[in-house]
């Protein structure tokens, strides 16, 4: 059974420069409604020597990661048991790093690449030549609380448009960059990943959020969860998030977007109003509407879609005093 599920994936402990411990991150994601994290401490995985306990004791699984925080970026890695030694690695050979990083089986995503670099927050600035994007698995295009709002993801969002434009298949997600939690923090945002229930096992589950990062099987939010599903002509096939839809010139194809406001309700707070809705792909703006703040399903049907390349839903409206982007998706790949 396929279901989504609610994860943060960049975190920080004790282990490095946060200050909550892993049962505290852990209790803190748990209270939030989150169904899975991932450990992404500074240069190190010591955290993860508890990683089996927490997991029994919270009952959210854990998926193991590390930031490589250097003086030209940081990147995280997710689904890597063995430490990696970034250090032997310069500014043209990040190639080599994210070779290995594959070699173990997990994934390379570059972390708040527009954050201010030097000399407020060294290496936070992404500087790493990157000489061929289809090596990278994601991108983390909105990045701490609020993130929509915030210029350095603005930035990220727009790269990561572009690289979609250039053919690339890169995976967006969202990271809080969690150093610790605080009764007045702002709304952060949620990467919420598709999975299929097949074992009830965490272990399991970590991997298959990890799966699902690679496959792009993602939607982002600052509240309700957004999906989109397609389907060509009147077949019975549906096609998801992620996947790639073969068209033929003389196929239609409709897009059927689902909106769900009780998913971790108790978690923000969007007021009635009416949220437009769009779909974009890479020839810009290819369907808009206007939909009410509730749960429901919308279909639209797109013009002339063998010449998109991609499509993804976006959802805006007010929220925390701000007319904002509130959640996408990540896209669908028409071929």
């Amino acid at each position: 059974m396929f279901k989504w599920i609610p994860a943060e994936l960049h975190t920080h402990t004790l282990h490095s420069d946060g200050k909550q411990t892993l049962e505290e991150l852990a209790q803190s994601a748990k209270n939030l409604g989150l169904e899975c994290i991932a450990i992404t401490d500074h240069n190190t995985q010591s955290a993860l020597a508890d990683q089996e306990r927490v997991q029994r004791q919270f009952g959210v699984p854990i998926i193991s990661g590390m930031e490589w925080t250097t003086f030209y970026g940081h990147m995280l890695t997710l689904g890597v048991e063995r430490f990696i030694d970034w250090r032997v690695l310069g500014p043209d050979d990040i190639h080599e790093g994210i070779w290995q990083v594959h070699e173990q089986g997990g994934i390379a995503g570059l972390a708040h690449p527009f954050r201010i670099g030097s000399p407020i927050c060294t290496g936070c600035f992404w500087e790493y030549t990157i000489q061929d994007w289809h090596e990278v698995d994601y991108i983390e295009v909105w990045s701490t609380l609020m993130p929509s709002i915030k210029r350095d993801s603005q930035r990220a969002f727009a790269m990561w448009t572009d690289l979609l434009n250039q053919g690339y298949r890169i995976t967006a997600v969202s990271g809080r960059d969690w150093h610790v939690s605080k009764p007045d923090d702002a709304l952060p945002a949620v990467t919420y990943l598709g999975v299929h229930d097949e074992t009830e096992q965490q272990e399991s589950l970590a991997d298959q959020a990890v799966e699902a990062i690679r496959l792009g099987s993602v939607s982002v939010t600052m509240g309700p969860l957004l999906t989109m599903s397609a389907q060509i002509n009147d077949s019975d096939k549906r096609y998801g998030i992620g996947e790639c839809v073969e068209l033929a010139v003389e196929d239609s194809l409709s897009v059927t977007v689902q909106l769900d406001v009780e998913t971790r309700a108790a978690h923000y707070n969007l007021e009635p109003q009416n949220l437009r809705l769009l779909l974009t792909s890479a020839q810009g703006v290819c369907s808009e509407t206007y939909i009410p703040a509730q749960s429901g399903e919308y279909t639209l049907s797109l013009q002339d879609p063998t010449g998109k390349g991609w499509v993804r839903a976006e959802l805006y409206g007010y929220m925390e005093d701000c007319v904002t982007m509130i959640a996408f998706t990540n896209p669908m790949y028409i071929t």
